[in-house]
């Protein structure tokens, strides 16, 4: 059912009021959250008490400058579609207004440095010997999974498909059910990930028996003053789930060389997934497929194919009797 939003008599609108009937009107809380802050600030910015029909395409350009002009790409991008929303949401319902200038442009999101490590660089951190199995279990999942780390990281052996090597995980911005009565809040939409040899041969050897609980936990039971949500402990050895800065803290401690905080990233290992398939040959389409991204543009971000495979690559292009 749509929702109704009271609107105030009259075509005169003030900026404020515009902001809030617009943020009433969505019914994504999220949604809400993230659009708040950008139509928020952008109101103050060039005052709540004006007519909003007062108010010239100019200023809401360099009201976005002045507010995120050095911000993030992304966050400029975040801000910027939020206040397109919510001027065009004015114009829809008759309401004079502003828009958001053609020329105040949408950046393309810069590729991200978050490195791809060669195949043998992980076999090799994974396979010392000081490195703990709960380590090596998880580095290894990570990297065959393709997964993110929370995602990974928030699994449960009830959720395991050890025969068929792969498990359900509520993915990032997974979407909640259709909720009928009697439903839990928790159901969200869930997303399969996949793993290999390396994964299967380590996991069973972690859970020792443990059939309930997360996969991955810490060696120690939290102190008497921490609250924890029950399904982040395990019932049968009341030891938390290893979280997302702990493993974090785990991977830096095995690989800077250049102090704390120089060592590798976690999300690397699905960076690097995805580089060494398409290296291998993999589709666009099946790198999504694995890495569950929406848009393309996402997979290409993450690959980055090192010297020696465009070396290659380029060495199909050579005269035909200089590669005999």
């Amino acid at each position: 059912m749509p929702t109704v939003v009271q609107l105030p008599a009259g075509n005169a609108l003030t900026v404020r009021a515009a902001a809030d009937a617009f943020l009433d009107s969505l019914r994504n809380p999220n949604t809400v959250r993230s659009y708040g802050v950008g139509v928020g600030k952008t109101a103050e910015r060039i005052g709540e008490g004006r007519p909003l029909g007062s108010v010239a395409d100019d200023e809401i350009r360099e009201a976005l400058e002045i507010l995120w002009g050095t911000a993030a790409v992304n966050t400029w991008n975040a801000r910027r579609a939020a206040v397109l929303s919510w001027l065009g949401w004015c114009e829809s319902y008759g309401y004079d207004g502003p828009a958001v200038p053609a020329w105040t442009k949408r950046p393309a999101v810069p590729d991200s440095e978050t490195p791809a490590r060669s195949k043998m660089a992980v076999d090799r951190l994974i396979a010392r010997r000081e490195v703990h199995l709960r380590e090596k279990t998880l580095w290894r999942m990570l990297y065959e999974t393709a997964g993110r780390s929370e995602e990974i990281l928030g699994v449960n052996i009830e959720a395991l498909d050890l025969s068929a090597r792969r498990c359900q995980v509520k993915a990032k911005g997974a979407r909640s059910k259709a909720r009928r009565r009697g439903q839990a809040r928790e159901d969200f939409v869930l997303e399969t990930v996949y793993w290999d040899a390396g994964t299967a041969r380590l996991l069973p050897r972690l859970l020792r028996g443990r059939t309930r609980g997360p996969v991955f936990v810490t060696h120690r039971r939290p102190g008497p003053g921490k609250v924890v949500s029950p399904r982040d402990v395990c019932p049968d050895t009341g030891l938390a789930r290893l979280s997302y800065g702990q493993a974090r803290a785990l991977l830096d401690e095995h690989t800077a060389v250049r102090g704390p905080g120089t060592g590798w990233d976690l999300h690397e290992y699905r960076h690097s997934a995805l580089t060494h398939l398409g290296e291998q040959g993999a589709s666009l389409l099946m790198l999504m497929a694995k890495s569950r991204h929406k848009k393309p543009e996402n997979v290409r971000r993450c690959f980055k194919p090192s010297h020696e495979a465009i070396s290659e690559l380029t060495s199909l292009l050579a005269p035909g009797d200089s590669r005999r």
